[in-house]
Protein backbone atom coordinates (compact mmCIF):
# COMPACT_ATOMS: atom_id res chain seq x y z
CA UNK A 1 0.00 0.00 0.00
CA UNK A 2 1.15 3.11 -1.22
CA UNK A 3 -0.97 5.16 0.34
CA UNK A 4 0.46 8.22 2.38
CA UNK A 5 -0.67 8.56 5.83
CA UNK A 6 -2.31 11.59 5.27
CA UNK A 7 -4.07 9.77 2.37
CA UNK A 8 -5.30 7.22 4.68
CA UNK A 9 -6.49 9.56 7.22
CA UNK A 10 -8.56 11.38 4.96
CA UNK A 11 -10.22 8.13 3.57
CA UNK A 12 -11.07 7.52 7.39
CA UNK A 13 -12.65 10.62 7.44
CA UNK A 14 -14.75 9.74 5.25
CA UNK A 15 -15.64 6.24 5.56
CA UNK A 16 -16.44 8.36 9.59
CA UNK A 17 -18.91 10.62 7.50
CA UNK A 18 -20.13 7.92 5.89
CA UNK A 19 -21.25 5.92 9.04
CA UNK A 20 -22.43 8.96 10.65
CA UNK A 21 -24.92 9.42 7.60
CA UNK A 22 -26.10 5.85 7.75
CA UNK A 23 -26.46 5.61 11.69
CA UNK A 24 -28.76 8.70 11.66
CA UNK A 25 -30.55 7.02 8.62
CA UNK A 26 -30.97 4.00 10.74
CA UNK A 27 -32.31 5.98 13.93
CA UNK A 28 -34.89 7.61 11.21
CA UNK A 29 -36.30 3.92 10.50
CA UNK A 30 -35.94 2.89 13.94
CA UNK A 31 -38.11 6.10 14.72
CA UNK A 32 -40.93 4.90 12.37
CA UNK A 33 -40.97 1.29 13.86
CA UNK A 34 -41.08 2.73 17.11
CA UNK A 35 -44.16 4.61 16.09
CA UNK A 36 -45.92 1.61 14.70
CA UNK A 37 -45.17 -0.57 17.62
CA UNK A 38 -46.49 2.51 20.10
CA UNK A 39 -49.89 2.51 17.82
CA UNK A 40 -49.93 -1.33 18.05
CA UNK A 41 -49.23 -1.57 22.04
CA UNK A 42 -46.23 -3.69 21.42
CA UNK A 43 -43.00 -3.48 23.33
CA UNK A 44 -40.08 -1.49 22.26
CA UNK A 45 -37.54 -4.16 23.06
CA UNK A 46 -37.90 -7.17 21.10
CA UNK A 47 -35.29 -9.98 22.14
CA UNK A 48 -35.65 -12.04 19.25
CA UNK A 49 -35.59 -9.71 16.75
CA UNK A 50 -32.23 -8.75 18.09
CA UNK A 51 -30.79 -12.19 18.67
CA UNK A 52 -31.90 -12.47 14.57
CA UNK A 53 -30.18 -9.45 13.71
CA UNK A 54 -26.81 -9.99 15.87
CA UNK A 55 -26.71 -13.70 14.30
CA UNK A 56 -26.91 -12.27 10.43
CA UNK A 57 -24.37 -9.98 11.17
CA UNK A 58 -21.95 -12.69 12.41
CA UNK A 59 -22.42 -14.85 9.42
CA UNK A 60 -21.80 -11.97 7.45
CA UNK A 61 -18.85 -10.79 8.65
CA UNK A 62 -15.28 -10.72 6.52
CA UNK A 63 -13.28 -9.35 9.42
CA UNK A 64 -10.60 -8.16 10.62
CA UNK A 65 -12.92 -7.20 13.56
CA UNK A 66 -13.72 -10.53 15.59
CA UNK A 67 -17.22 -12.05 15.78
CA UNK A 68 -17.74 -11.04 19.58
CA UNK A 69 -16.75 -7.61 18.79
CA UNK A 70 -19.15 -7.18 16.10
CA UNK A 71 -22.26 -8.35 18.90
CA UNK A 72 -20.70 -5.85 20.81
CA UNK A 73 -20.47 -2.82 18.74
CA UNK A 74 -24.19 -3.53 17.70
CA UNK A 75 -25.04 -4.08 20.74
CA UNK A 76 -24.40 -1.05 21.78
CA UNK A 77 -25.71 0.85 18.24
CA UNK A 78 -29.30 -1.31 19.01
CA UNK A 79 -29.32 -0.02 22.75
CA UNK A 80 -28.93 3.53 21.48
CA UNK A 81 -31.81 2.74 18.94
CA UNK A 82 -33.99 1.69 21.80
CA UNK A 83 -33.33 4.69 23.83
CA UNK A 84 -34.19 6.82 21.07
CA UNK A 85 -37.88 5.20 20.38
CA UNK A 86 -38.23 5.57 24.51
CA UNK A 87 -37.23 9.30 24.66
CA UNK A 88 -39.18 9.81 21.35
CA UNK A 89 -42.46 8.10 23.29
CA UNK A 90 -41.63 9.89 26.88
CA UNK A 91 -44.23 12.52 27.99
CA UNK A 92 -42.89 15.91 29.04
CA UNK A 93 -43.30 16.56 31.95
CA UNK A 94 -44.84 20.24 32.94
CA UNK A 95 -42.40 20.76 35.42
CA UNK A 96 -39.48 20.12 33.40
CA UNK A 97 -37.35 22.82 31.27
CA UNK A 98 -38.04 21.04 28.08
CA UNK A 99 -41.54 21.79 28.30
CA UNK A 100 -41.44 25.31 29.80
CA UNK A 101 -37.50 27.12 28.90
CA UNK A 102 -38.35 30.00 30.97
CA UNK A 103 -38.34 30.16 35.05
CA UNK A 104 -41.77 30.23 36.92
CA UNK A 105 -42.12 33.09 39.25
CA UNK A 106 -44.32 33.59 41.91
CA UNK A 107 -45.55 36.66 42.90
CA UNK A 108 -47.11 36.37 46.98
CA UNK A 109 -48.71 39.37 48.85
CA UNK A 110 -45.62 41.52 46.34
CA UNK A 111 -42.84 38.88 47.21
CA UNK A 112 -40.90 37.66 44.08
CA UNK A 113 -39.66 34.58 44.15
CA UNK A 114 -37.87 33.01 41.41
CA UNK A 115 -36.26 34.26 38.45
CA UNK A 116 -33.46 36.59 39.56
CA UNK A 117 -34.86 37.13 43.06
CA UNK A 118 -34.41 35.65 45.67
CA UNK A 119 -36.07 35.28 49.51
CA UNK A 120 -35.81 34.25 53.01
CA UNK A 121 -38.33 32.29 54.96
CA UNK A 122 -38.25 31.54 58.48
CA UNK A 123 -40.24 30.97 62.05
CA UNK A 124 -41.05 28.29 64.25
CA UNK A 125 -41.38 24.77 64.02
CA UNK A 126 -44.49 24.31 65.37
CA UNK A 127 -47.03 27.47 65.92
CA UNK A 128 -47.51 27.44 69.74
CA UNK A 129 -49.04 30.33 71.06
CA UNK A 130 -50.55 34.01 69.91
CA UNK A 131 -47.01 35.78 71.27
CA UNK A 132 -44.82 33.12 70.67
CA UNK A 133 -45.76 33.66 66.65
CA UNK A 134 -46.39 37.86 66.94
CA UNK A 135 -43.13 38.07 68.76
CA UNK A 136 -41.13 35.80 65.67
CA UNK A 137 -43.27 37.88 63.33
CA UNK A 138 -41.57 41.43 64.88
CA UNK A 139 -38.16 40.26 64.37
CA UNK A 140 -39.24 38.67 60.96
CA UNK A 141 -40.30 42.18 59.91
CA UNK A 142 -37.71 44.09 61.78
CA UNK A 143 -35.03 41.70 59.72
CA UNK A 144 -36.84 42.52 56.49
CA UNK A 145 -38.03 39.39 56.14
CA UNK A 146 -41.32 38.58 53.80
CA UNK A 147 -42.40 34.96 54.91
CA UNK A 148 -43.05 33.39 57.61
CA UNK A 149 -43.01 29.45 57.91
CA UNK A 150 -45.00 27.90 60.74
CA UNK A 151 -46.46 24.03 61.59
CA UNK A 152 -49.92 23.64 62.35
CA UNK A 153 -50.30 20.10 61.61
CA UNK A 154 -46.96 18.37 62.60
CA UNK A 155 -46.66 14.46 61.30
CA UNK A 156 -44.43 13.26 64.32
CA UNK A 157 -42.31 10.32 64.00
CA UNK A 158 -43.77 8.96 67.60
CA UNK A 159 -47.71 9.22 68.37
CA UNK A 160 -46.64 10.87 71.73
CA UNK A 161 -44.96 14.01 70.26
CA UNK A 162 -46.63 17.49 69.73
CA UNK A 163 -48.83 17.07 66.65
CA UNK A 164 -49.86 20.82 66.35
CA UNK A 165 -52.31 23.15 67.10
CA UNK A 166 -54.11 22.06 63.36
CA UNK A 167 -56.86 24.39 62.24
CA UNK A 168 -56.71 26.92 65.69
CA UNK A 169 -52.88 26.90 64.62
CA UNK A 170 -53.31 28.27 60.56
CA UNK A 171 -56.09 31.43 62.14
CA UNK A 172 -53.54 32.29 64.62
CA UNK A 173 -50.84 32.55 60.98
CA UNK A 174 -53.60 34.28 59.37
CA UNK A 175 -54.00 37.11 62.11
CA UNK A 176 -50.01 37.67 63.05
CA UNK A 177 -49.05 37.61 58.84
CA UNK A 178 -52.40 40.02 58.44
CA UNK A 179 -51.25 41.96 61.51
CA UNK A 180 -47.29 41.84 60.27
CA UNK A 181 -47.74 42.47 56.34
CA UNK A 182 -46.52 38.55 55.84
CA UNK A 183 -47.24 36.01 53.75
CA UNK A 184 -47.44 32.88 55.48
CA UNK A 185 -46.81 29.15 54.91
CA UNK A 186 -47.64 25.69 56.60
CA UNK A 187 -47.49 22.01 56.30
CA UNK A 188 -50.91 20.26 55.11
CA UNK A 189 -50.98 16.47 55.47
CA UNK A 190 -54.63 15.71 54.92
CA UNK A 191 -56.57 16.17 51.77
CA UNK A 192 -59.81 17.11 53.58
CA UNK A 193 -57.47 19.98 55.05
CA UNK A 194 -56.55 22.10 52.17
CA UNK A 195 -59.66 23.64 50.99
CA UNK A 196 -59.65 24.60 54.64
CA UNK A 197 -56.13 25.68 54.87
CA UNK A 198 -56.25 27.74 51.66
CA UNK A 199 -58.71 30.21 53.75
CA UNK A 200 -55.87 31.28 55.83
CA UNK A 201 -52.56 30.70 54.53
CA UNK A 202 -50.49 31.92 51.50
CA UNK A 203 -48.61 28.61 50.57
CA UNK A 204 -49.68 25.25 51.14
CA UNK A 205 -46.21 23.00 52.41
CA UNK A 206 -46.36 19.37 51.64
CA UNK A 207 -43.70 17.73 53.71
CA UNK A 208 -40.81 15.30 53.06
CA UNK A 209 -43.02 12.45 54.67
CA UNK A 210 -45.89 13.09 52.14
CA UNK A 211 -43.92 13.74 48.86
CA UNK A 212 -45.68 10.93 48.30
CA UNK A 213 -48.93 11.16 49.31
CA UNK A 214 -50.42 10.76 46.09
CA UNK A 215 -53.75 11.76 47.08
CA UNK A 216 -52.85 14.52 48.84
CA UNK A 217 -50.40 16.00 46.10
CA UNK A 218 -53.91 15.34 43.83
CA UNK A 219 -55.53 17.82 46.04
CA UNK A 220 -52.83 20.39 46.13
CA UNK A 221 -53.28 20.51 42.53
CA UNK A 222 -56.25 21.71 42.64
CA UNK A 223 -56.05 24.15 45.35
CA UNK A 224 -55.77 27.91 44.26
CA UNK A 225 -52.52 28.85 46.53
CA UNK A 226 -48.81 28.05 45.72
CA UNK A 227 -47.27 24.65 47.04
CA UNK A 228 -43.94 24.50 48.29
CA UNK A 229 -43.18 20.43 47.91
CA UNK A 230 -40.15 19.59 49.97
CA UNK A 231 -38.32 16.12 49.17
CA UNK A 232 -38.88 12.97 50.50
CA UNK A 233 -35.91 11.52 53.10
CA UNK A 234 -34.82 8.92 50.82
CA UNK A 235 -36.22 10.07 47.60
CA UNK A 236 -34.03 10.46 44.56
CA UNK A 237 -34.07 13.42 42.27
CA UNK A 238 -36.30 11.91 39.83
CA UNK A 239 -39.56 10.40 42.11
CA UNK A 240 -38.86 14.19 43.65
CA UNK A 241 -39.91 15.52 40.35
CA UNK A 242 -42.83 13.42 39.16
CA UNK A 243 -43.91 13.75 42.65
CA UNK A 244 -44.46 17.49 41.56
CA UNK A 245 -45.58 16.60 38.19
CA UNK A 246 -48.51 15.21 40.05
CA UNK A 247 -49.59 18.72 41.62
CA UNK A 248 -48.89 19.99 38.55
CA UNK A 249 -50.99 18.05 36.27
CA UNK A 250 -54.12 18.16 38.23
CA UNK A 251 -53.94 21.86 38.03
CA UNK A 252 -51.89 23.89 40.12
CA UNK A 253 -48.90 25.48 38.15
CA UNK A 254 -47.96 27.41 41.35
CA UNK A 255 -45.62 25.14 42.47
CA UNK A 256 -41.72 25.37 44.09
CA UNK A 257 -39.62 22.76 45.09
CA UNK A 258 -37.45 22.22 48.69
CA UNK A 259 -34.33 20.19 49.00
CA UNK A 260 -34.34 19.60 53.08
CA UNK A 261 -31.63 16.87 53.05
CA UNK A 262 -31.97 13.28 52.32
CA UNK A 263 -31.09 10.25 54.72
CA UNK A 264 -27.52 8.82 54.49
CA UNK A 265 -25.32 6.98 56.95
CA UNK A 266 -24.11 10.47 58.08
CA UNK A 267 -24.34 10.83 61.95
CA UNK A 268 -23.56 14.56 62.27
CA UNK A 269 -26.01 16.14 61.00
CA UNK A 270 -29.58 15.58 61.22
CA UNK A 271 -29.80 14.81 57.46
CA UNK A 272 -27.29 15.14 54.56
CA UNK A 273 -28.07 18.26 52.35
CA UNK A 274 -27.82 17.09 48.98
CA UNK A 275 -26.38 20.88 47.64
CA UNK A 276 -25.87 19.11 44.42
CA UNK A 277 -30.24 18.83 43.97
CA UNK A 278 -30.32 22.81 43.42
CA UNK A 279 -28.62 23.22 39.80
CA UNK A 280 -30.06 19.94 38.88
CA UNK A 281 -33.42 20.48 39.83
CA UNK A 282 -33.01 24.27 38.50
CA UNK A 283 -31.37 22.71 34.81
CA UNK A 284 -34.21 19.98 34.45
CA UNK A 285 -37.44 22.13 36.05
CA UNK A 286 -38.47 26.08 35.81
CA UNK A 287 -39.82 25.88 39.35
CA UNK A 288 -38.08 27.98 42.15
CA UNK A 289 -35.65 25.70 43.93
CA UNK A 290 -35.30 26.13 47.90
CA UNK A 291 -33.23 25.04 50.67
CA UNK A 292 -34.49 24.09 54.36
CA UNK A 293 -31.24 24.67 56.19
CA UNK A 294 -32.23 23.79 59.28
CA UNK A 295 -33.66 20.49 58.52
CA UNK A 296 -31.00 19.39 56.24
CA UNK A 297 -28.34 20.24 59.09
CA UNK A 298 -29.99 20.24 62.43
CA UNK A 299 -27.15 22.34 63.66
CA UNK A 300 -26.99 26.09 63.83
CA UNK A 301 -23.33 26.23 64.08
CA UNK A 302 -22.87 25.36 60.51
CA UNK A 303 -26.01 26.93 59.09
CA UNK A 304 -25.46 30.20 57.73
CA UNK A 305 -22.09 28.03 55.61
CA UNK A 306 -25.03 25.97 54.29
CA UNK A 307 -27.07 28.90 53.74
CA UNK A 308 -24.40 30.29 52.06
CA UNK A 309 -23.83 27.22 49.93
CA UNK A 310 -27.72 27.44 48.73
CA UNK A 311 -27.25 30.50 47.60
CA UNK A 312 -24.25 30.32 45.56
CA UNK A 313 -25.77 26.78 43.79
CA UNK A 314 -28.47 28.91 42.71
CA UNK A 315 -31.37 28.42 45.02
CA UNK A 316 -34.33 30.61 44.65
CA UNK A 317 -34.38 30.91 48.80
CA UNK A 318 -33.62 29.43 52.10
CA UNK A 319 -35.58 28.48 54.79
CA UNK A 320 -34.65 27.86 58.52
CA UNK A 321 -36.51 27.92 62.14
CA UNK A 322 -36.45 30.50 64.40
CA UNK A 323 -37.91 30.32 67.75
CA UNK A 324 -37.90 32.88 70.59
CA UNK A 325 -37.24 30.53 73.21
CA UNK A 326 -36.27 27.56 71.50
CA UNK A 327 -35.18 25.49 74.63
CA UNK A 328 -38.66 25.38 75.55
CA UNK A 329 -40.06 24.86 71.99
CA UNK A 330 -42.61 22.15 71.64
CA UNK A 331 -40.48 20.29 68.29
CA UNK A 332 -37.55 20.79 66.76
CA UNK A 333 -35.99 22.22 70.20
CA UNK A 334 -32.12 21.60 69.51
CA UNK A 335 -32.21 23.31 65.98
CA UNK A 336 -34.07 26.33 66.25
CA UNK A 337 -32.57 29.63 66.25
CA UNK A 338 -33.44 32.19 68.91
CA UNK A 339 -34.11 35.34 67.70
CA UNK A 340 -30.69 37.25 68.06
CA UNK A 341 -28.88 33.97 66.28
CA UNK A 342 -31.61 34.57 63.62
CA UNK A 343 -30.30 38.77 63.06
CA UNK A 344 -26.65 36.72 63.01
CA UNK A 345 -27.50 34.80 60.55
CA UNK A 346 -29.64 37.21 58.33
CA UNK A 347 -26.08 39.75 58.88
CA UNK A 348 -23.83 36.84 57.66
CA UNK A 349 -25.67 36.39 54.37
CA UNK A 350 -26.41 39.46 53.30
CA UNK A 351 -22.42 40.45 54.09
CA UNK A 352 -21.59 37.89 51.70
CA UNK A 353 -23.68 39.33 49.25
CA UNK A 354 -25.21 36.31 48.01
CA UNK A 355 -29.03 37.16 48.82
CA UNK A 356 -30.74 38.92 45.82
CA UNK A 357 -33.31 40.37 48.03
CA UNK A 358 -36.71 40.46 46.76
CA UNK A 359 -39.05 42.61 45.64
CA UNK A 360 -41.57 44.03 48.19
CA UNK A 361 -44.53 45.72 45.77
Amino acid sequence: MNDTLEQLRNRLDDINMELLRLLNARAEVVRSIGEIKEKQGLSKFDPIRERKMLDDLVNHNPGPFKDSEIRQLFKEIFKASLNLQEEDHKPKLLVSRNKQPDDTVLDIKGTVIGGTAQVMIAGPCSVESYEQLRTVAAALKEAGVKVMRGGAFKPRTSPYDFQGLGVEGLKMLKEVGDEFGLATISEIVHPAHIDIAAEYIDIIQIGARNMQNFELLKEAGKAKVPVLLKRGIAATLEEFIHAAEYIAVSGNSRLMLIERGIRTYEKWTRNTLDISAVPILKQETHLPVLVDVTHSTGRKDILLPCAKAALAAGADGVMVEVHPDPQTALSDAAQQLDIPQFISLMKGIRESGLLKETVQK
